[in-house]
């Protein structure tokens, strides 16, 4: 009957659908499941022979998917080599030494090159030690070699919102220094011992990466920044230049003129 035919036509329409929808949806996985084994990226294909480039910007902190990526490079036997692209101010004195380990951890099965970009001071100059050799712009930044501890100090509002803190510790190092309240003699003592104890790690570490004495860097680690070609002259970086600088490194390394550059970036943190 036409009812049937219609109601025929209908369930095929139907089941055209589905399988269109359900075609869609499993390319979809697939797609990111490649994103995902590849390090995010596709601009290239990261199973074929390529040199690998991550990117650190912004505040750098203990960023766990980072390290993750830089050790997927590491094992990745199709990444021949390893672009590091710093563009931070700094951040966490333990963020930079863990990133500047696990880059090292790659130095020992391949070469890295680090890329100074903007800006790469502080936890970013430590960073950018890990490589074995570092390419800076002319007008980069760089440097800014020490370590600081900061706190605020609230107590004057207090005072004059006539509002007080009254507290009741085990030793009086306890919770020092203290937001609301001046901090004692003895809490800026330990506090620097603190400091101190990281920023002698921090030039020794330079000390040693950049092949210079202790005296050499303690010269160089007086806080102060410094543009890509005072860095030069000072021995804190290895070239002048950019993309063109690093592939005549790498070239060195025996590594072909014409080996692609795979971006290896963070999954997206949105879904499809």
């Amino acid at each position: 009957s036409i009812n049937d035919i219609a109601e025929r036509r209908r369930i095929r329409r139907k089941l055209t659908f589905w399988r269109i929808f359900s075609f869609l949806f499993i390319a979809a996985g697939i797609v990111l499941a490649w994103m995902a084994l590849n390090g995010g990226s596709l601009e290239a294909d990261a199973n074929k022979d390529h040199i690998a480039r991550i990117t650190i910007s912004g505040l750098i902190q203990d960023d766990k998917e980072l390290l993750e990526r830089i050790e997927r490079i590491a094992r990745k036997d199709s990444a021949k080599a390893l672009i590091v692209s710093i563009s931070s101010p700094g951040g966490t004195t333990y963020g930079g030494a863990v990133i500047y380990k696990a880059i090292r951890r790659v130095a020992e099965k391949k070469p890295v090159v680090s890329d100074v970009r903007t800006l790469a001071a502080s936890a970013g100059y430590m960073i950018a030690v890990g490589g074995d050799t570092i390419v800076a712009g002319d007008n980069s930044i760089t440097g800014s070699i020490g370590v600081i501890f900061q706190y605020p100090q609230v107590k004057p509002l207090l005072d004059k919102l006539g509002v007080s803190l009254e507290e009741i510790k085990s030793a009086p190092l306890k919770a020092e220094p203290s937001p609301f309240h001046d901090a004692s003699q003895e809490a800026k003592d330990v506090m620097r011992l603190m400091v101190m104890d990281s920023f002698d790690w921090f030039v020794s570490l330079v000390a040693e990466r950049r092949h210079l004495t202790k005296e050499q860097a303690l010269k160089l680690a007086d806080g102060r920044v410094y543009t890509g070609r005072q860095a030069l002259a000072a021995k804190l970086v290895d070239t002048i230049g950019g993309e063109a600088e690093i592939r005549k490194f790498l070239e060195g390394k025996k590594l072909a003129k014409d080996l692609p550059i795979v971006d290896w970036v963070p999954p997206s943190k949105t879904s499809p």
